[in-house]
């Protein structure tokens, strides 16, 4: 009887080991298929930017592929596994970092300089002024505190990066981060379709550095960034994607603020001592600037180097397509109307100050 018990329990074990193991290997093929979808759409995107429609309208890979995600998002998502999910959200957050780490081979320290001390300084004020005015805006439409302050540093920083990496020291429910970051996807890539426009158009009035510092202070996503100046022009493009990840790095001293200020009002509330806050550090950053340091010493050849910004640019485009694949509208009729009424006035701001700081305070400070 024993023998037959422990036969069973070895057959059994066997079983939940084989069990284990081809669940794992389904879900790394998944993982796989996923990535392979949106590297098909990159080099679909690579190939309708060859048309010269595109290039009359300067729609760059970065912008075509995100069309084709957003398009896939909406028809044939749900016809797909969704074990090709994690693959694709593979690529609009690990994918995209390694794109902006090696984006820092399109730029030396040299040209870090040349942005000057106007980058910094508005990029503080937009970071702070649009976080204090999501909190009062909220206050002022009756939100969920927690929603409206994932809304406004998400806005401030950096987009879903900054929600997710917020979402770590609110601990909301998980439907509230959800609605923060559809909000800072829809007015991000809005912003990332209009700014090109209107800046060729000339109604702006600024020249590529102002047009650069403006894109990279008020545009949502680092993706959004990316897309937006590469589609104005390599010099808009540079100086963008410096501001951005100026503002990208705001992030650290945001959310150790925020820790402290959430476990002080946790301690003052329940008279004991608030537990411990993780907070997420964007480490892609300061790989980015790594990489601008490593460039600025001309250590590889010139073809290497514009292999490394070809390859560069296909993983931002397989990036923005996997972006483009969760925008869902779906998920915008859940959300309900305040979230987005907030992320709209917030959006405003952003035009408003960020315009007139770039039109204005860059050459005062120049």
């Amino acid at each position: 009887m024993g023998s037959r018990c422990q036969g069973g329990s070895r057959s059994l074990t066997f079983h939940n080991h084989a069990l284990t193991i081809y669940i794992m290997k389904e879900t790394r093929a998944g993982i796989a298929h996923g990535i392979l979808l949106m590297a098909l759409f990159a080099c679909a995107a690579f190939f309708i930017a060859q048309a010269q429609v595109m290039k009359d309208l300067s729609f760059s890979p970065l912008i075509i592929g995100i069309i084709i995600g957003m398009i896939y998002a909406n028809s044939l998502r749900m016809h797909l596994p969704q074990t090709w999910t994690p693959g694709i959200q593979y690529c609009s957050k690990r994918i995209l970092r390694i794109g902006i780490i090696l984006y820092g081979f399109r730029l030396t320290f040299g040209d870090v300089l040349d942005v000057g001390a106007a980058a910094l300084i508005i990029d503080c004020v937009i970071v702070c002024g649009t976080i204090f005015l999501g909190i009062l805006l909220g206050r002022a439409l009756k939100m969920d505190k927690e929603t409206a302050l994932l809304t406004s540093v998400g806005s401030a920083i950096c987009g879903a990066a900054a929600v997710m990496g917020a979402d770590a020291i609110v601990k909301p429910k998980a439907y509230k981060t959800s609605v923060a970051v559809a909000t800072v996807v829809i007015f991000g890539t809005l912003a990332m379709f209009l700014y090109p426009m209107v800046w060729r158009a000339g109604f702006l009035g600024l020249d590529e550095q102002q047009m650069g510092i403006f894109a990279g202070s008020t545009l949502h996503e680092v993706a959004h960034a990316v897309g937006a100046g590469n589609a104005m022009g390599d010099a808009v493009a540079g100086t963008a994607i410096i501001v951005k990840m100026i503002r990208v790095m705001l992030l650290v001293p945001v959310l150790l603020v925020m820790a402290w200020w959430l476990a002080a009002k946790a301690s003052s509330q329940s008279g004991a001592a608030a537990g411990k806050r993780k907070i997420n550090i964007p480490w892609f950053a300061f790989g980015f600037l790594a990489v601008i340091g490593f460039n600025s010493f001309n250590l590889l050849p010139v073809e290497a180097v514009n292999w490394i910004n070809e390859f560069d640019t296909f993983l931002l485009t397989m990036a923005m397509a996997a972006l483009g694949a969760e925008t869902s509208f779906d998920k915008f009729k859940k959300a309900g109307a305040k979230p987005f009424v907030l992320a709209a006035c917030l959006f405003a701001w952003l035009l408003v100050a960020g315009y007139l700081m770039a039109r204005y305070l860059v050459p005062a400070l120049s």
